[in-house]
């Protein structure tokens, strides 16, 4: 059974319909990349998943449960969503991270307020994590690279065990030299198979790390595959896309 599975998914933004029927299955431990120019959708797509916005029709399923219906779901409680938003961990493009807290206590906040162990056992839990991202726990986000601040978003979004973990173009906002240490924490989530999505312009690591490729174009899923269809395009639209790079 998939451990995700989205069906006939649209949303609208007023009569701009931006994602227009997305279908697709993530197996556990499988990591999909997402690709397309700005505006195909991808970040909606994301913020559906993540229950940041409600699509308007259309179905998501985690573990054989239905967690979204776009016929109940926006009836129903909030701590009814808070609950389902758990499935998924989201780690936005521009870290959002509070600036009034340490790095331990960035990682720490959202399990303790949730109540996900005893206060030991979460930072039990946060030293781990904020140890296998390579930083240290008492600095403060001004005191921190881009980069650096990345990896407390994971190691964050990490915190509170999250069945699918979703990233919005790590590194978009980040200088050239700094992507590759964030890549490297992917990568090396990859390797832990960690069940990922990631929305991403780098093709290169969407190639080398992933075991799906969803190319969306204009609110559709233009082609889906492999890897090697970055290498064998079959849809012109891709073909337009890897060239532009």
């Amino acid at each position: 059974m998939a451990v995700l599975e989205v069906k006939n998914i649209h949303k609208r933004f007023g009569k701009n319909e931006v994602l227009k029927g997305i279908d697709f299955t993530l197996e556990k431990g499988e990591v999909v990349s997402i690709i397309g120019s700005s505006g195909s959708g991808k970040t909606t797509l994301l913020r559906c998943l993540n229950s940041l916005e409600f699509a308007d029709q259309g179905q998501i399923i985690v573990n054989g449960e239905v967690i979204f219906d776009g016929e109940i779901t926006k009836r129903q409680t909030e701590e009814a969503l808070r609950q389902k938003r758990l499935h998924f961990g989201l780690v936005f493009q521009n870290f959002n991270l509070f600036p009034q807290y340490n790095v331990l206590d960035n990682v720490t906040l959202a399990p303790k307020l949730l109540k996900k162990g005893t206060n030991a056992e979460i930072t039990e839990t946060a030293l781990e994590l904020i140890e296998s991202v390579g930083l240290k726990v008492n600095n403060y986000p001004c005191e921190l690279s881009g980069g650096q601040q990345q990896r407390v978003a994971i190691a964050r979004a990490l915190a509170l065990k999250p069945e699918i973990l979703c990233f919005d173009e790590p590194t978009s906002a980040l200088d050239p030299e700094l992507t590759g240490e964030v890549l490297k924490v992917i990568k090396s989530l990859a390797d832990k198979h960690m069940t990922m999505i990631v929305v991403t312009h780098e093709m290169t690591f969407a190639h080398d790390v992933s075991n799906k490729i969803i190319f969306m174009d204009q609110g559709v899923i233009a082609e889906q595959g492999p890897p090697s269809i970055l290498d064998h395009p079959e849809s012109e639209r891709l073909k337009n896309f890897i060239t532009s790079f």
